[in-house]
């Protein structure tokens, strides 16, 4: 444990330094030491590294300082922040035990806290009158199990994580706390928001969102800003999320019977904040407040209107006109993001990632140019690739499983993280060059430009997206004039044939 720490504080000095290439390399090795060592350890370090503030340094230094945060610093940032979210996964997964008096004693907090009247009045009842007081105060706290709190605890998970994030509530907003207890105590039965159920739901919807337990991808970059701007970053997230949950409960006037209703929405609530990429836990709670019920509903609506009209006979022929012209504009496009190139990583059997090597189609669309990268080099011209494959030399492209270099022993761990973004272009009888995608963006795009220049469909879930967003947008464009007239499904029957098609008619030469 020593030795973890020790190195943690050497490399932590060197990322104090202004040098973004030292900040890359060391920010590279803290993650494969902190990836290397075990669970106790990794928390011991974690918690060592926040206490130097380095939490703040990320924030302040990196991700606020650098004029744009590159695909190395962002994966590694991403790596962190998944490893540091993933010591929360053994209390995800641990039920409560009933004879552990630590956790009886949490359970007997969170009560006492909302309740210290009704205790002290009750100090002098009968060993039976305090534990049907204790069971209605439950109750009232609203676990399904009052006699036996700990049972609504069982379940894994989001088991003791959940009662962390009540704990954390009680404690670190106690006026919030006490409020949504004695609030809901006040309402009538079928109308209470029952505390403990929701937030016991909550936690399993905020580590479904953030993949709490679920191993960093090799490739990933997808990062919270608001995780680095905030510590205890999930439980400050649960205390948000579990007045909103309130909040949102009142505006339903929801009953018992609508709780999976009101998660669902919660959960909606959630995931469109996110998708605004809050960088602050202020701006999160900001733009979730503004997100009510109503404008839940009214956006549904409007996505409803928008599908209900995108599928109606006119607009469909419309559509089958438009498509073939906009996927031409797509290929394009990939083509383009071919000739602009990639950096790829070479990562051996014993996940080295350190390597990285370069490839970018020509601008005749002819030839595939390759070649290692260096270090000082962001995007080599053709030139400096030495190898190359001629485009007519390609036979065709293979992906996933089907990769000869997801194929090879001694990696089968490995394969499974990169399975979903390799690829290999396979030229002349048995050669194959053999990629993994560093994001699974540029393995759509590579996927559909090689396709594109074998003049093949193109398969990815990218195009799909991209062709539905132009569709969309040119079919708004093109029904504007339309606004407010109702579409026939039907077209306007044809008129009925002249009496005749004498339509011909002679000027004199004084009319003209």
């Amino acid at each position: 444990m020593a030795y973890g720490i020790g190195c943690a504080l050497l490399l932590f000095k060197h990322t104090l330094r202004p040098d973004q290439e030292t900040q890359i390399k060391v920010m590279a090795l803290l993650v494969a030491l902190l990836q290397k060592v075990g669970g106790r350890e990794r928390a011991d370090m974690f918690e060592y590294l926040w206490k130097k503030n380095m939490r703040q340094f990320i924030h302040k230094n990196i991700i606020h300082n650098w004029p744009q945060l590159g695909d190395e610093m962002r994966h590694y940032l991403y790596v962190l922040q998944c490893l540091s979210l993933g010591l929360l996964e053994g209390r995800m997964r641990m039920a409560m035990d009933p004879n552990d008096a630590e956790q009886r004693q949490h359970l007997q907090n969170l009560r006492l806290s909302a309740f210290p009247i009704e205790v002290e009045d009750g100090g002098h009842m009968t060993a039976e009158r305090r534990r049907s007081l204790c069971a209605k105060e439950f109750r009232k706290l609203g676990f399904t199990n009052n006699g036996s709190p700990w049972q609504d605890l069982c379940l894994t998970p989001p088991g003791l994580l959940a009662l962390d994030n009540m704990m954390y509530f009680s404690t670190r907003w106690p006026n919030a706390y006490s409020r949504f207890v004695l609030e809901n105590s006040s309402r009538e039965d079928k109308h209470v928001c029952p505390f403990a159920r929701s937030s016991i739901h909550l936690t399993l919807i905020l580590c479904e969102i953030l993949r709490v337990g679920e191993t960093a991808s090799e490739t990933g970059q997808d990062f919270l800003t608001m995780f680095y701007a905030q510590d205890h970053f999930l439980h400050e997230l649960f205390c948000v999320c579990i007045q909103v949950l309130n909040k949102t409960w009142k505006e339903m006037r929801a009953t018992h019977e609508d709780f999976d209703k009101v998660m669902h929405v919660v959960k909606e609530q959630i995931s469109r904040t996110l998708g605004q990429v809050p960088t602050s836990l202020e701006f999160f709670r900001t733009k979730i407040s503004s997100l009510n019920y109503s404008e839940i509903l009214r956006r549904r609506q409007e996505e409803r209107l928008i599908q209900d009209e995108a599928l109606s006979p006119p607009v469909m022929e419309l559509r089958k006109q438009l498509e073939p012209e906009l996927l031409t504009l797509i290929r394009q496009h990939r083509l383009n993001y071919l000739c602009e190139g990639t950096k790829f990583r070479k990562i051996s059997s014993r996940r080295r990632q350190d390597k990285l090597w370069f490839c970018r189609l020509s601008p005749n669309h002819k030839v595939l140019h390759y070649g290692d990268l260096e270090d000082n080099i962001d995007k080599p011209p053709i030139e400096m690739l030495a190898q190359k494959i001629s485009v007519s030399d390609i036979k065709y492209v293979l992906t996933g499983k089907d990769c000869p270099h997801m194929k090879e022993k001694n990696s089968g761990k490995q394969n499974k993280d990169h399975m979903d973004q390799a690829f290999s272009i396979c030229y002349d009888v048995d050669s194959c060059l053999n990629f993994i995608a560093p994001s699974p963006m540029d393995f759509c795009m590579w996927i559909d430009g090689m396709n594109a220049l074998l003049d093949k469909e193109m398969p990815s879930e990218r195009t799909r997206s991209d062709l539905d967003l132009l569709l969309n947008t040119e079919l708004k464009l093109r029904l504007l004039d339309l606004e407010n007239i109702p579409v026939p499904d039907q077209p306007p029957p044809v008129p009925p044939r002249p009496k005749n098609y004498d339509y011909c008619y002679q000027f004199t030469s004084t009319e003209a």
